[in-house]
Formats: structure tokens, sequence, C-alpha cells
């Protein structure tokens, strides 16, 4: 701080929601940059579980700014039942400013992306089906409405009238699509609903950041889903990049200060795309059933494997992490080797350390190169509690010769270890404390 980026470093799902929220406890503002109703953040402030989908995770915090932000696509009904949720459960507490810059999703644009999974068939690409990639799309071929039209009901027809035009092909496909004067009449009471939210958001960060604001820029999706620098196709429709950080919420590069990567113990991923380390049978239910591992969105099972660091190291130096958060470390706990890939070996005998294949076809068609680290114990109770009060000194020996090793192989220093989803059950780790901790225990290669 005081302006940090958060971005995943894998596939999805690394609880960049938790990290964030954990971070936005000495934060003065949060910024969501991209994505749309297609993100789930599981956040556990107390004893429930909150799930956030167009709101950073500063609505959580009193005395916190949330920034839905002009690189974002929103859903207008979906983000007013949202707060709805938030203030039933007692858990909006920070104030909401939302982008007149960013663009809306349009039941259209829902009817579209399921439309094109089906033509895709078995190439589908797995999306949420929410209408991410169509508003994207939409926003880039210049026909998209932005929340600022919300506003001005002669601006939402005209800009219908032209969408359905060039959709024509659509109309026929799914018929029950809301008629023109419809929709521009729910879209401007939806306007209506968030006009108290609405506002230009790119002047007040850039005051923020002038006056040493403490400022947090939520990603939604990860490094590995970027639509340029991910397993194409199989990736999303923006840039949750430290790039796509600055493009989505308006600052410019020279303010950003830190960027943290956030990665699981272990990898996950939803939907199709390759996934070199992906494990199946016992040994994947068993981490699923450990990790919880289910999308928060669709609630899909994830597929599930392990720690990948040629992808990690990419996802580092794409986005110059300056420090990494490990979560989930606790799911981990009682396997008696922990498994890592270090390098591919490819098709052709050669091997990659550094660089994974550009084409998701190559990178299906690599083999792991594995290391083997012993594994640590249970997160019984007793460990939690040491934990709670002993913070990083309790993590068991083999965990840090773990954690010491993936900071050394991608250049940034561990900093935050997560061993649950509670706010509490969280550590961070001192400056300097790998230096000692990097000779605990041997790792053993296969």
């Amino acid at each position: 701080m005081p302006v940090s980026a958060i971005i995943g470093a894998q596939f999805g799902d690394e609880a960049k929601g938790k990290v964030t929220d954990y971070l936005c406890a000495r934060a003065d503002i949060s910024v969501r940059y991209q994505g749309g109703p297609n993100a789930g953040h599981s956040v556990q402030p107390g004893e429930q579980m909150v799930v956030l989908h167009q709101l950073s995770a500063g609505i959580l915090r009193s005395g916190c700014v949330a920034v839905s932000g002009p690189g974002m696509v929103i859903s207008p009904p979906s983000l007013l039942d949202e707060l709805e949720g938030l203030r039933r459960q007692g858990e909006l507490r920070g104030e909401l400013r939302v982008s007149e810059r960013a663009h809306v999703v349009l039941p259209l644009h829902r009817a579209q992306d399921g439309w094109e999974e089906k033509v895709r068939g078995v190439h589908a690409t797995g999306t949420t089906l929410r209408g991410i990639g169509p508003a994207y799309m939409d926003r880039v071929g210049r026909w998209g409405i932005r929340m600022a039209d919300l506003s001005r009901p002669e601006i939402i027809k005209q800009k219908l009238e032209l969408l359905y035009a060039a959709k024509k092909h659509l109309r026929d496909e799914v018929p029950d699509l809301p008629s023109i004067d419809t929709l521009t009449e729910e879209l401007r009471q939806q306007g209506l609903a968030l006009k108290p939210y609405l506002a230009n958001t790119e002047p007040y960060l850039w005051g923020a950041a002038r006056s040493g604001k403490r400022i947090i820029l939520e990603g939604a999706q990860s490094a590995l889903l970027d639509v340029d620098f991910g397993t194409y196709p199989f990736v999303t429709s923006s840039h949750p990049t430290a790039a796509g950080a600055l493009v989505g919420s308006g600052l410019p590069p020279q303010e950003l200060d830190d960027v943290v990567g956030v990665a699981k113990a272990y990898s996950t991923r939803v939907g199709s795309g390759p996934f070199p380390t992906e494990l199946e049978g016992a040994a994947a239910d068993r981490l699923r059933e450990m990790g919880g591992e289910r999308g928060a969105t669709t609630g899909r099972p994830r597929r599930c494997g392990w720690m990948d660091l040629v992808l990690l190291r990419y996802a580092a130096r794409l986005n110059g992490f300056t420090s990494l958060a490990i979560t989930k470390v606790d799911v981990l706990g009682g396997e008696p080797e922990v498994p890592v890939c270090v390098g591919y070996e490819l098709p052709n005998g050669e091997r990659s350390d550094e660089y994974p294949p550009v084409l998701a076809e190559d990178l299906e068609a690599v083999s792991p190169v594995w290391r083997t680290f012993p594994g640590w114990g249970e997160f019984t109770p007793k460990l939690r509690a040491r934990l709670a009060e002993q913070g990083w000194r309790a993590l068991p020996t083999e965990l840090k010769r773990y954690l010491a090793f993936i900071g050394g192989e991608t250049g940034a220093p561990v900093t935050v270890v997560s061993y649950g989803p509670r706010r509490d059950e969280t550590v961070e780790v001192p400056p300097n404390a790998f230096e000692t901790a990097a000779g605990i225990s041997e790792w053993h290669p296969n």
C-alpha cells in the first residue's frame, strides 16, 4: 500500500476475496476493476459466509469505500439483489460507488452466451452463462450500453434498437427476449434505484491516490484466464492482471505500489481448458472434499490438482508480483507427500521450466516434472489455537519449507498465509522469515 493490486495467480478460485477482505482492514478504498456477475468471492467476516459477485470486498468494512470500476460489466438487477442480500445479512457496512463508465449486461447477452456455447458443442469453453463475454464483445464493438445511459431512456432505446437489429439472428433463436420498450423501462427503473451509487470514479480515485489514501485493486478472475495471456480460448473476456487493474480502474501506472499474487497451496480449475497437474479419482475427490471445491457462482465441482510452478512463475513475471499470499494450506494437512510441478516435459522430449506453451492444445500435451516435499500435519483445533496466539511461528516446519521454496522459485516472497475461510484464520509472515526456514527440511525428488 498505498495502492496494491490483488491478482489471482492460477485459474481462479484462489480465495482472492478472503485475502482482499483481510487486507481491506487497512484500506480506505477497494476497487473491483473487471468482470461481472460471473465472479463469486466467498468471504466469512463472522459466523456466516458472504458471496460477493459485483461488489468489492471493501463493502464489508465500515469506513471503506467499495468501487465497482469502469472495467466491469454490470447486471443492474443482480447488483440490486446483491445489495439487498447484504442488507438482510447485516453485512452492508462500507460505502458503494459504481462507475458510470461500466457497461451493462443485458438479457440479450445472457441469451447469446448460452447460444454460443451450444454452437461450440464439444469445444465449449465452460462459461458461467451470465452474459459476460457477449457484454464485453459489445463494449469493444461499440454497441454497448453504459451505466451512465440508464438515466436517459431516449439513449437506451436508441442503443437497444441498434443492438437488436445487429443481432436479429439471435432474436430468431431466442424469441422470448423482452421487447425494446419493455427493456428500456426496466433499465430506466434500475437506473433510478442505482442512481445514489453512480459516480465518476476516476477523478475520485485520482484524488484519493494523490492524498495518500490506501487503495486495493481487486480482480475477479485470475491471470491464467486473461483474454490475451491466459489459456486461450478457455479464458475470461477481460484482463484480470496487474495491467488490467490500471485500465479497469482508471489509475495511472505510476500509482501502483504493490502487486500481491494469490495462489492456493494446490491448484483448481472450473470449466474446460488445459490443466497439466490435474488429478483424477480418489486423490482429486479428497482435495475437492477437504477444500470445499465448488464454484461460488455456479456450484460446479472444481477440477483439482497439485501446484504448478511453471504457470506460477509465468504469472509472477507477467504481473510483477511483489509478494504472494498462499491460501488453503490446511487442505493439504495430513498428506504424506506434497508433489509440486517444477517443469514440463514436452512431447518432443525437451523440457520447459519458465514459459508455458502458447496454444492450449500444446499445454494439454505436456507431462509435469515433479518434485516431492514431505507433508505436514493436520490443522487440528490445538494447532489453530497456537496459530491464533503465536502467528507465523506456529506453522508446521514442513509447510514453512514448502512456502520458502515457492517464494524462491517465483521471486516473490510469501507474506500472507491463509489456513481457513475466516478472517482470523490468517497469518502474516515477518520480513526475512524464510532465511531461517529454508533449511528446515529436505525435499525429496521422485
